[in-house]
């Protein structure tokens, strides 16, 4: 063959074909939990952004239910849309439960729950203090 007519060879495509198919393989999925576990931060700012405004509720009309306090409660968005936030409040306790939704609902620490008494827990397999942690 002449030093004119070179170029790739069947063998070298192949073999940079797998190491792409390797990287792409290792790289998806660990972007994928990178997503999940950063998206848990929307969960975590509309638990306690509803336990502020029910906090305010209460110092304002001394009971977390007043007919007074605006607060929505039932079903709500959290601000990036990955969970539904509602509460069950009566008038000395109130719990939060956000519950992840759409390519969310994969995440291992499930629906996140937070309590007028400030007990943070989790549905899923997570550990809670790992969960809220990060």
């Amino acid at each position: 063959m002449s030093p004119l007519a070179r170029g790739v060879t069947l063998i070298e495509l192949v073999v940079v074909m797998m190491i792409v198919a390797i990287i792409t393989a290792v790289a998806v999925p660990t972007y994928r939990n990178y997503v999940v576990r950063a998206n848990r931060s929307d969960a975590k700012i509309a638990t306690l952004a509803m336990a502020g405004h029910l906090e305010r509720c209460f110092t304002r009309y001394n009971a977390y239910n007043s007919a007074n306090c605006p607060v929505d409660i039932t079903n709500v968005p959290s601000p990036e849309q990955h969970y539904r936030v509602s509460a069950v409040v009566t008038a000395s306790t109130f719990a939060i439960t956000a519950t992840p939704q759409e390519g969310q609902a994969s995440d291992p620490c499930g629906a996140f729950r937070l309590t007028s008494a400030d007990e943070r827990t989790v549905g899923g397999t997570e550990p809670a203090s790992e969960c809220w942690r990060r």
